[in-house]
């Protein structure tokens, strides 16, 4: 077998010659096939006989007949070169044949919401597609240069070069969630009164590169230093304590849609202080710009936000309360 240092001094274009003069068995017709003259098929049928050492073709009253190494390499030559052309060919991306992983980066909060819609479109286009959500990732935009990350949803960082694609999803009102009958939901929403509970902070990736200048998380230098905290990464677990504890929690009012995961708990409005809305990016580094799947799947998440977007916000509105402790209603599927 030819090493990569003796197959990059053959002229791979004398494969092309060959297949050709195979199936015309006549210099001048493959010449003309060729875009060339006679004269210079013949040089090309010299160079191939001392490329592989064999005649190749014999002249005969019925025209150039080819030697048993010639017939030899028609077949490999056809299957060759057909690999080479769909090699080359524009890429396509059919969804239902798609088999590869894709890997997206998310906080609980976003995915509790988003990912159930997403992955049920997506699974009804390609059912073969490994999607890989990742919660907990730090040094996100690192990891979607080198790779390791396709896409990123999170809070809208303070800058980004242009080596990242990035699409604002809009912003989300912060509420404070308390479990139904806490003592806030009698009491005016103010810093005064979230200061004498505890409260329960979700762990938020690359949180001193985002952009909060405004939003729950606005609240936690000042409540930092009153009563005690709880961190936690894990959405579940930090709702399930909300319901059995005098704990409260900063988060986005989106989180409201999905009416399993918060039964059993009240969202009040967050105090004026911290009305700004949290912003949101959908990031992908631009290496997978011009990739189909990356396309298909980058348009699938917009769309799938747009939707829950439009269908789901006059009921997140219903859900936020101040004083009730009326059981959660139930958000019917769009």
């Amino acid at each position: 077998m030819m090493t990569l240092r003796e197959l990059a001094k053959v002229d791979l274009n004398l494969l092309i010659s060959l297949h050709v003069l195979l199936e015309e068995r006549h210099v001048s017709k493959a010449a003309e096939r060729l875009y060339i003259t006679q004269p210079a098929m013949s040089k090309t049928l010299s160079r191939l006989r001392t490329l592989f050492d064999d005649d190749l073709f014999t002249r005969s009253s019925g025209g150039m007949q080819p030697t048993p190494r010639a017939l030899a390499l028609s077949t490999e030559l056809e299957q060759i070169l057909g690999s080479i052309g769909n090699l080359l060919a524009p890429a396509t991306f059919d969804p239902a044949l798609f088999r590869g992983e894709i890997t997206l980066a998310l906080s609980e909060y976003i995915g509790v919401v988003l990912l159930p819609r997403l992955v049920q479109r997506v699974n009804a286009q390609a059912p073969l597609l490994h999607l890989r959500a990742i919660t907990r990732v730090e040094n996100q935009l690192e990891e979607l240069a080198s790779g390791n990350l396709d896409f990123a949803i999170h809070i809208r960082k303070q800058r980004y070069d242009a080596s990242f694609r990035v699409v604002d999803l809009g912003g989300a009102a912060p509420v404070i969630l308390v479990g139904s009958g806490h003592p806030l939901c009698a009491l005016p929403v103010t810093l005064e009164a979230l200061g004498r509970y505890p409260m329960i902070r979700l762990y938020v990736s690359d949180l001193e590169q985002m952009d909060m200048s405004g939003g729950a998380e606005a609240l936690l230098p000042v409540l930092d230093r009153t009563m005690g905290t709880l961190e936690i990464s894990h959405l579940l677990t930090a709702l399930e304590t909300l319901r059995c504890t005098s704990f409260f929690m900063p988060a986005p009012a989106y989180i409201l849609q999905n009416s399993n995961a918060t039964h059993g708990i009240t969202a009040l409005p967050a105090p004026v202080e911290s009305q700004q809305p949290i912003n949101y990016s959908l990031v992908a580094h631009r290496r997978t710009e011009r990739s189909a799947v990356h396309r298909w799947l980058w348009q699938e998440i917009n769309d799938t936000i747009d939707e829950l977007l439009s269908s789901q916000e006059h009921k997140i509105r219903q859900r936020v309360i101040a004083g009730s402790a009326e059981p959660t209603p139930k958000v019917p599927a769009s």
